[in-house]
């Protein structure tokens, strides 16, 4: 089947097979490889991508799906040369990350809830425990939704 989606603004053109995961689109058709595959039955959460502005589980989306619609990747959140989102600074400053294999997932969850109107620690933190980290405990995870998400608790910051 012909697609066209938009992947990190950019308009992207293909012929897949119907069956063809959006996770393995990204990962083998467009080479994004910053979507992780874990589970591949969208229970841990490292195959997270915003489609239009909503987190989406992509080991359980077919691409077809995607045809006329945006993808954003976690390659998209700080494009070589660009700085760091807030998001992605804190990750650093609170060590939120040991293999980072979980991490694209969580930043993207963590970017679909920043973006909301009205963006609470309660929902950053449901957005979270939705993902599976083996490795950090979640405590610099958590210091991360603090901090974000603390001051703007259920408002607007913009």
């Amino acid at each position: 089947m012909r697609i066209t989606v938009e992947v990190n603004g950019r308009t992207r053109e293909s012929d897949v097979e119907p069956r063809t995961l959006l996770c393995d689109y990204l990962r083998h058709e467009l080479g994004l490889t910053g979507t992780h595959v874990g589970c591949e039955h969208g229970v841990c959460g490292a195959c997270t991508v915003l489609v239009d502005g909503e987190a989406v589980r992509s080991c359980l989306t077919l691409a077809v799906q995607m045809s006329g619609r945006s993808v954003r990747t976690v390659e998209d959140l700080a494009p070589e040369g660009a700085e760091l989102t807030e998001i992605q600074q804190a990750f650093r400053k609170h060590h939120a990350l040991q293999c980072g294999f979980c991490t694209p997932g969580i930043l993207m969850s963590l970017t679909a809830e920043r973006n909301r109107p009205a963006p609470s620690r309660e929902d950053a933190l449901d957005s979270v425990r939705g993902h599976i980290c083996r490795c950090t405990g979640y405590r610099g995870i958590k210091r991360v939704v603090e901090e974000i998400f603390a001051e703007s608790d259920g408002e607007n910051p913009r």
